[in-house]
C-alpha cells in the first residue's frame, strides 16, 4: 500500500513510546498491596546443605514468610519435564534432572536458589535474606565439560557418575567413514565456543497475583512466549487448567532466547501470591542476573574435513561436547545441542557428513538458547575449518568456497545433515558481500597498515540457518470495532523485532488502511487466544503469513457486504486504497465502513510445510596493534538473503544488532568460571565486557532477496541472521592478521592480552 505497505522503510511506530519513557516493562508494573520476593542463592558451586536456620529472617521487620524446598514439596508443586527421546552412550534413556524451584539437600552451581524471603518492601526482604543462616559443606566442583568427562571427576548428580546426560548423532557414519578413507587431504582442528550471557536491557522480573473469587492467577513477566509459559505452569507446576492462568508480557527489554518458557521465579510469585493472599513481585538485580539466568553457547568441537585432490569437499565429521550446566529442566536445555546441527554443512555440497554431540553436566548455570541457538556455533566451526583448510593446502579461501557452493539449479537440495534447502543463490550473495567489503582492495590496505606498524586482516563467512521451524502453527486475528478501526491480535511476542510496525505494514498492504490507523495486541493470553511466541526467526514467516491470510479473508467478507450496500455484484467491485468501488463509476464505500457496521472478525493460522533457510555472507576487516594486542574493527559488510524484505529499516536494525552480539563474543564477552571451584569470575560489568559504540565500526548491510515459496509472503527469518555469521567472520579476520606472525589459533574472546601472548609465544617458538 503505497508508502506504508510491504517493502517500505516505515519508521518504527513503537519508538516514540519507548524513547519518551512510556514503555511498559515489568519494572514499571505494580499492584496494590504487593509484597517483594528475594531469593537467597548459594555462594558455592557444589555443596551439601548441612543446616538451614530461618528463624532470624522470619522474625525480621516486615517479613511475610520464609520458604524452603520443603514448603514447595508440601504444597505439591510439580517440576517441568524433558521429553526429547535422547540416549546415553550405552543406549539407556538420557539422564536429566529438573530444578525443583529451590535447592534441597545440595546446591549445584553458584547462584542456585535455596530460600525464598517475602516481605512488605524490597529493602526489608533483602535485610531478612541476609539473616538466613545456611551451613554449607563444600564439595568438589567441575566447571569445564572436558574436565567433567575425566575419570574420577566430581559428579553433578550421584545417579550419573560420568556426568554424561546424553549423546545425539546425525548423518551417515558409514558413508562419512568411507569418504575419509578415499580423501586426498584431511584437515583436523579443535575449536572452542565460549559461554556468554544475554545481559538484557531490563533483567528478568515477575509479578504474580491470585484472585480468590475467580480462582485465577495473573502473571506479568518479560517473556518471548507467554502462552507456552502459561501451559507449562498449568500442566506441570501448578496443576490447574490453562484458563486459570493469565500471562501478560508487555515490553520485554531484550531476550535473545534467554527469556523463554517458564523460569523458576514465575512459579514462585504465583505460588506465593496464593499462599500469602497478596501480589508478589520479584525483580532480578543486575548483579544477580549472571547467577540467576541461563547462559548461552559453551561448546568444544573436534572437526575434520575430507577433500579430494581438486579441493572438493567429500565429507565432514564433527564431535561436539556441550556444557549443559547443572540442570536439564526442559527441552530448551537440549535445543542448542541438536536442533541446528544441519547448519554444520553450511552452503556447501558435501557427499557425506556425521556429527556426534555429547551433553555434559557441570557445576555451572544451565545453558539454553541464545541468539541463534546452535547456528552461530555450527557456522563458526565450519567456516573456521574451511579457512584453516585453505591455509593448510595453500589454496585461496574464496576459490575453495566457490568450488563447493551449492548451485541454485540444484534446489531443492537435500544436504548431508538433515536439511533440505528450498532456494538460495549462495554464490551471488557471496560475490555481492565481497564487493561491498572491497575484498579485492584489501592487500593495499594491509600494506598501508604495515607501514604504520599494524597488522591488518580480512575474514569472511558464508552463513546459513534454518528459520520458521516447528513446532506447530501461528495464528492471527483481525477484529473491527463499530467505528471501523481494526485491531490485530498476534500470538507472537516482540522483544525488539519491530512487530508493532511490520505486522501493521502487512495488514496495510492487504487492507489499504494506514498502519497508524491499526491497533496491535500481543503478549496477553486472555486477549490473544493462542500462540507459540517468538523464537527461531519465525514471527514474520508464520505470524505474518497468518496475518496476511486473515486480512485476505477480511477483504473477501467485506466485498460481500460492500456489494450489498452498493447494490452491485461482488465481481463488479474494484478494491483499492481501502475502498470498494463499482468498476467504471465513482460509487464506493470504504472497508472500514462495511467492516465496522458488522464488527467484522476474521482469524487464520499458518503452518509451513517445512522450515526455510535465510543465508548471508559476512566480510570483516580488522587491524591489530602487535605491541599491545589490541584488535580494532576496520570495516564490516554483510549481504543477506532473508526472502521478501518487509521493512528495510527494521531489517537493517536487526542485522546490526545481531552482528554486534557476534562481534562482542569474539572480541570481549565471556562467562568465565574458576576451573577447580566453579566460582563465577565475570559476574559484573567490571569483568564481563560488552561492546560499546567506540569499539565498533560502520556496518554495511546489503540485501539479495530470494523469496521462498514456503509461505505466502516469501519471507525468511532475519532476527538471528547477523549473529550467525559474525563469530566466524571476525575470528577469521583476526587470524588472517596474525598469520604472518605464525599465530594459527586463538580461543575467543581475542582480548588484547590473549593476542599479545599469542604473538609473544609465536615469536618465542
Amino acid at each position: 500500500m503505497g508508502d506504508f505497505g510491504i517493502g517500505q522503510p516505515l519508521e518504527r511506530l513503537e519508538d516514540p513510546r519507548l524513547l519518551t519513557g512510556a514503555g511498559r516493562f515489568v519494572g514499571d508494573r505494580a499492584l496494590p498491596g504487593q509484597a517483594h520476593l528475594v531469593l537467597v542463592r548459594s555462594p558455592h558451586a557444589h555443596a551439601r546443605i548441612a543446616a538451614l536456620d530461618t528463624a532470624a529472617a522470619r522474625a525480621a521487620p516486615g517479613v511475610l514468610g520464609v520458604f524452603t524446598a520443603e514448603d514447595l514439596r508440601a504444597d505439591g508443586l510439580g517440576t517441568s519435564r524433558v521429553t526429547l527421546p535422547r540416549k546415553r552412550p550405552d543406549g539407556s534413556p538420557m539422564f536429566w534432572r529438573a530444578h525443583a524451584g529451590l535447592a534441597r539437600e545440595r546446591v549445584r552451581h553458584v547462584g542456585d536458589p535455596v530460600v525464598a524471603v517475602v516481605a512488605e518492601t524490597l529493602a526489608q526482604a533483602k535485610d531478612a535474606a541476609d539473616l538466613v543462616a545456611i551451613d554449607y559443606e563444600a564439595l568438589p566442583a567441575v566447571a569445564e565439560a572436558a574436565d567433567a568427562l575425566r575419570p574420577g571427576a566430581a559428579a553433578v548428580w550421584e545417579e550419573c557418575p560420568d556426568n554424561v546426560s546424553h549423546v545425539f548423532e546425525a548423518g551417515d557414519a558409514a558413508a562419512t567413514e568411507a569418504a575419509f578413507a578415499r580423501a586426498a587431504h584431511v584437515v583436523r582442528r579443535r575449536y572452542a565456543i565460549s559461554r556468554v550471557h544475554a545481559q538484557f536491557l531490563e533483567p528478568r522480573g515477575a509479578l504474580g497475583a491470585w484472585d480468590a473469587a475467580s480462582g485465577r492467577y495473573t502473571l506479568v513477566i518479560d517473556s518471548q512466549y507467554p502462552h507456552r509459559v502459561r501451559d507449562l505452569l498449568a500442566h506441570e507446576i501448578l496443576w490447574v487448567p490453562p484458563d486459570r492462568i493469565r500471562v501478560v508480557s508487555e515490553d520485554v527489554g531484550g531476550a535473545f532466547g534467554a527469556k523463554g518458557w517458564a523460569s523458576l521465579e514465575h512459579r514462585h510469585v504465583l505460588w506465593l501470591a496464593r499462599k500469602l493472599g497478596r501480589p508478589v513481585k520479584w525483580s532480578c538485580e543486575r548483579s544477580e542476573a549472571p547467577l540467576a539466568d541461563e547462559h548461552g553457547r559453551d561448546m568444544r568441537s573436534e572437526a575434520e574435513l575430507a577433500l579430494d585432490a581438486g579441493g572438493r569437499f567429500l565429507a565432514l565429521r564433527v564431535r561436539n561436547v556441550n556444557n549443559l550446566g547443572a540442570y536439564a529442566s526442559t527441552d530448551r536445555q537440549l535445543l542448542p545441542t541438536f536442533a541446528n546441527l544441519g547448519s554444520l554443512v553450511g552452503m556447501y555440497a558435501f557427499g557425506a557428513a556425521h556429527v556426534r554431540v555429547t551433553g555434559v553436566f557441570t557445576h555451572t548455570s544451565s545453558t539454553a538458547p541464545y541468539r541463534g541457538s546452535g547456528r552461530p556455533e555450527a557456522i563458526y566451526v565450519l567456516e573456521r575449518l574451511v579457512d584453516d583448510a585453505a591455509r593448510e593446502l595453500g589454496m585461496d579461501r574464496i576459490a575453495l568456497r566457490r568450488r563447493n557452493l551449492i548451485a541454485p539449479a540444484a534446489m531443492p537440495y537435500r544436504t548431508a545433515l538433515t536439511f533440505t534447502y528450498d532456494c538460495g543463490e549462495f554464490e551471488q550473495v557471496m560475490d555481492e558481500a565481497l564487493a561491498l567489503g572491497d575484498w579485492q582492495g584489501f592487500e593495499a590496505r594491509r600494506a598501508a597498515a604495515a607501514r604504520r606498524g599494524k597488522l591488518r586482516g580480512i575474514g569472511m563467512a558464508n552463513a546459513i540457518e534454518r528459520a520458521a521451524a516447528g513446532p506447530g502453527s501461528e495464528s492471527a486475528r483481525i477484529a473491527f470495532d463499530a467505528a471501523g478501526r481494526p485491531t490485530l491480535y498476534l500470538g507472537t511476542k516482540s522483544q525488539g523485532q519491530s512487530h508493532e510496525t511490520t505486522f501493521r505494514q502487512i495488514a496495510a498492504e492487504v487492507l489499504g488502511i494506514a498502519p497508524q490507523d491499526i491497533d496491535f495486541v500481543e503478549g496477553d493470553t486472555d486477549r490473544v487466544a493462542e500462540g507459540l511466541g517468538t523464537f527461531g526467526s519465525r514471527s514474520a514467516a508464520l505470524g505474518g503469513s497468518a496475518l496476511s491470510l486473515a486480512a485476505a479473508q477480511v477483504v473477501a467478507h467485506a466485498r460481500e457486504l460492500a456489494a450489498e450496500r452498493l447494490e452491485a455484484a461482488g465481481a463488479d467491485l474494484v478494491f483499492e486504497q481501502g475502498r470498494f468501488r463499482i468498476a467504471g463509476t465513482d460509487r464506493s464505500v470504504s472497508l472500514a465502513q462495511v467492516a465496522g457496521a458488522v464488527a467484522l472478525d476474521e482469524r487464520a493460522s499458518f503452518a509451513p510445510a517445512q522450515e526455510n533457510f535465510p543465508n548471508s555472507c559476512h566480510v570483516c576487516e580488522v587491524e591489530v596493534d602487535p605491541e599491545t594486542g589490541e584488535v580494532s574493527l576496520a570495516s564490516y559488510a554483510v549481504v543477506d538473503d532473508v526472502g521478501t524484505v518487509l521493512n528495510p529499516l527494521t531489517l537493517k536494525g536487526q542485522v546490526h544488532g545481531g552482528v554486534v552480539q557476534g562481534l562482542g563474543q569474539i572480541l570481549m564477552e565471556r562467562m568465565a568460571y574458576e576451573r577447580d571451584t566453579g566460582q563465577l569470575l565475570t559476574a559484573s560489568f567490571m569483568d564481563y565486557a560488552m561492546p560499546r559504540a567506540g569499539d565498533l565500526c560502520g556496518i554495511e548491510v546489503g540485501n539479495h532477496p530470494v523469496p521462498t515459496a514456503l509461505n505466502p509472503l516469501g519471507v525468511k527469518g532475519a532476527g538471528e541472521a547477523g549473529t550467525v555469521g559474525a563469530l566466524a567472520a571476525c575470528m577469521n579476520a583476526v587470524l588472517d592478521a596474525l598469520a604472518p606472525r605464525g599465530v594459527k589459533d586463538l580461543e575467543m574472546p581475542v582480548t588484547p592480552e590473549a593476542v599479545w601472548r599469542a604473538l609473544r609465544h609465536s615469536r618465542g617458538s
